[in-house]
């Protein structure tokens, strides 16, 4: 039928029209107050949270990872420094046992090495020689023998109360027959300073007949 001839059909169904349209935008906005409650923003703008608030858990979890790792590195780092340090310690340890057994075994060396003299005539001519040795003082042991059995018999105690010497108030004393001056002239170091000591005696004695005359083995007579 046209629409001029019944207008009042005409005007009724638009009004219809208008009342589902607003009816329909009712509900939409009520939709949406249901999804996005207490809030008037629109969904879009709300819907942004969930994503922000991932980003800071996984930021969180990062940093967290990160510290864990670190942790794990500084532990791991002082457990190497620890295992550095006692092998250092071990290795000193070692060393300091190897140069104390090296000592102890050169000292037992040594000691085996030194000679022990006889406490009689023959010990203390062997001594004398070596210390002589030692001090560039020339000599021999049968110059060193006759020369002693001539002057003391190999008494090391023996003493002239009646010579030149002892009128003197200087005595000759010991194997080879020293007076105290020349006993302390011609001492010799590392030797007792007791002229009646036989050792002592021997080597004062031929280290006295070296500067007067070359050697105790060119001494023959009273000298």
């Amino acid at each position: 039928m046209p629409e001029s001839s019944n207008p009042g059909h005409s005007r009724l169904t638009q009004t219809h029209k208008i009342s589902i349209a607003g009816v329909a935008a009712l509900g939409a906005a009520a939709l949406a107050l249901s999804v996005f409650p207490g809030t008037g923003q629109s969904g879009n703008a709300v819907a942004a949270e969930p994503a922000a608030f991932s980003a800071t858990v996984a930021s969180t979890k990062t940093v967290s990872e990160s510290v864990s790792k670190q942790h794990v590195t500084a532990a791991q780092q002082a457990k190497t420094a620890a295992k550095a340090k006692a092998d250092a310690d071990a290795k000193a340890k070692a060393a300091a046992e190897a140069k104390k057994r090296d000592e102890a075994a050169a000292a037992s060396r040594s000691a085996a090495r030194k000679p022990v003299y006889a406490n009689n005539l023959d010990g203390w001519i062997r001594q004398s020689l070596d210390i002589m040795k030692s001090k560039g003082i020339p000599g021999t042991y049968d110059g060193l023998h006759r020369n002693i059995m001539r002057e003391s018999t190999g008494n090391p105690l023996a003493i002239n109360n009646w010579d030149i010497n002892a009128i003197n108030g200087i005595p000759s004393k010991g194997l080879l027959q020293v007076i105290q001056p020349t006993f302390n002239a011609y001492h010799v170091p590392g030797t007792s300073w007791n002229i009646y000591d036989p050792v002592a005696n021997i080597t004062a004695a031929a280290n006295y007949a070296a500067d007067k005359y070359g050697s105790m083995d060119n001494v023959n007579s009273a000298y």
